[in-house]
């Protein structure tokens, strides 16, 4: 097995997720799930939309799965995040790492849903119950290329 990263439009399956990674020298597998939550800052939420730049996103998604990995010191680290419509309760984002020690798993997990925050070119167009929609501010991702 080895890194793996995809931006998809169908929904995420996270045993399909989970099951990319693991082998018998590791101790620990963790998986965490981004889901759509049912409100933000007190406003209640009916659903949002990720919109990509996919020609740049899978590469970056790629880059920071890898830089995840060589910190934790693992190959074992699959990352998978959703575009489009998602409604509430769905998953827009799964990752899962797999290492030697608990530690090192976390680590890396936290490391790259931070970087996705951070260097994703996604945005979220969120979607309210009252039929407004808003862009959500974000982090302006570095225009340097992925290496």
């Amino acid at each position: 097995m080895s890194v793996y990263a995809e931006i998809v439009r169908a929904p995420i399956e996270p045993t399909a997720v989970l099951a990319r990674v693991g082998g018998p020298g590791d101790g620990a597998a963790v998986l965490f799930l981004g889901t759509v939550r049912n409100h933000n800052a007190d406003r209640p939420v009916s659903g949002l939309r990720y919109e990509a730049y996919e020609a740049m996103a899978g590469s970056v998604l790629a880059a920071i799965a890898r830089e995840a990995g060589e910190r934790a010191g693992t190959d074992q680290v699959a990352v998978v995040h959703r575009v489009g419509e998602l409604a509430v309760g769905e998953h827009s984002v799964a990752i899962a790492v797999a290492a030697p020690h608990r530690a090192q798993a976390y680590d890396a997990s936290r490391y790259v849903i931070e970087e996705i925050k951070k260097r994703l070119p996604v945005w979220k167009h969120e979607h309210y119950v009252d039929g407004e929609a808003r862009w959500l501010e974000g982090t302006q991702p570095s225009l340097r290329e992925p290496s």
